[in-house]
């Protein structure tokens, strides 16, 4: 038995679209200091103001897009998983979730159990971010301390501009792309600017000019979420050939009052329609496989509104979810992931 196991992990779903069962898993995500980086009586209150109605709202939101074998995120991840375990040739490939089940914990001690002392930890998002890498990075690291497990890690590192990915991530899109459309909009999930900036090594570069994540030096690059989301989208078109004015990046999925990056995409998805755009294409790439961000809010909100605002056609182009091609670029990623520290 060789002892060198990889551990996909993805953010996670609720164990089912009840709203006991989503309010379980809201109070998890959203506890999370990485995820929202107030202090913890801060936290607590506004966490429980949330739960108070949101836990009703997602459950509807959750059911409309769940399928009978559940959720699309998991489900997908498994597939993944199952695709990963025929590129992986030097031991099992596992899968954990950051909230909810299957846990980091639970997963890791069994490796631990099973004598894999050493452990590729891939978290499955190709642009950095403190609420999704680097609480799943904590994570691991807390359960190792706290169960004395024997193990090293290597962490895959993010790979918004690795040609494996973009490759992939070109390959799986060009069907679509092929078609007949107006506008390829580039919807990346958004973060509150705080995030950003408090990441900043040098104190003073993040959104002090329009073009900031575009001058962006190494050391900022390195930890800026919304310049690592834009260079993935121009290097994904500068692969597939796409003129200027064809495509767009915007960010999704804001939540509560603070000040998010943008453009907004609910404001972009207004103005394709109303600038006269009767088709047009979204992807989320800072998504691997699609879930209630892509399916729900995207594919049945975002063409609801699409439609609403004098567009006609909204097609989601889907994430790489078990697309061969990506199975053999995550594991050649993976391959080259550095041992930490």
């Amino acid at each position: 038995m060789t002892d060198h196991a990889l551990l996909l992990v993805n953010l996670g779903s609720p164990a089912s679209t009840s709203v006991a069962d989503v309010r379980r898993y809201l109070n998890q995500f959203l506890m999370d200091p990485y995820v929202i980086d107030l202090p913890w009586p801060v936290r607590r209150l506004l966490v429980s103001l949330i739960l108070i109605k949101r836990p009703e709202q997602s459950a509807h939101a959750y059911a409309s897009i769940w399928w009978e074998e559940g959720s699309p995120l998991v489900v997908l991840s498994r597939r993944l998983q199952q695709a990963m375990t025929a590129q992986w040739t030097q031991g099992p490939v596992e899968l954990a979730m950051r909230y909810g089940e299957p846990s980091i914990e639970s997963t890791l001690v069994r490796l631990a159990s099973q004598g894999h002392k050493r452990i590729t930890l891939a978290p499955l998002y190709p642009q950095f971010a403190d609420s999704t890498v680097t609480t799943v990075i904590e994570e691991a690291k807390r359960v190792v301390g706290e169960k004395k497990l024997d193990v090293e890690f290597s962490i895959l590192q993010p790979f918004y501009d690795q040609p494996e990915y973009l490759d992939a991530l070109v390959a799986s899109a060009k069907p679509y792309l092929m078609q007949d459309y107006d506008h390829l909009l580039l919807s990346f999930h958004g973060l509150p600017e705080r995030h950003l900036t408090k990441l900043d090594p040098t104190g003073f570069h993040c959104f002090k000019d329009a073009d900031c994540c575009k001058n962006a030096p190494p050391e900022v690059m390195a930890t800026c979420y919304r310049a690592q989301c834009i260079r993935t989208a121009e290097l994904f078109a500068q692969r597939m050939g796409l003129a200027d004015g064809k495509w767009s990046v915007s960010f999704q999925s804001r939540l509560g009052r603070a000040k998010w990056i943008e453009p907004y995409t609910e404001a972009r998805l207004d103005e394709l329609a109303k600038s006269g755009m009767k088709k047009i294409l979204v992807m989320c790439p800072a998504f691997v496989a699609d879930c209630i961000e892509t399916l729900e809010e995207i594919g049945d909100r975002g063409r609801e509104q699409f439609r609403e605002a004098g567009g006609e056609e909204l097609v989601l182009v889907p994430c790489l979810n078990d697309d061969p091609q990506w199975a053999r670029a995550l594991s050649t990623l993976c391959e080259r992931a550095p041992i930490a520290l």
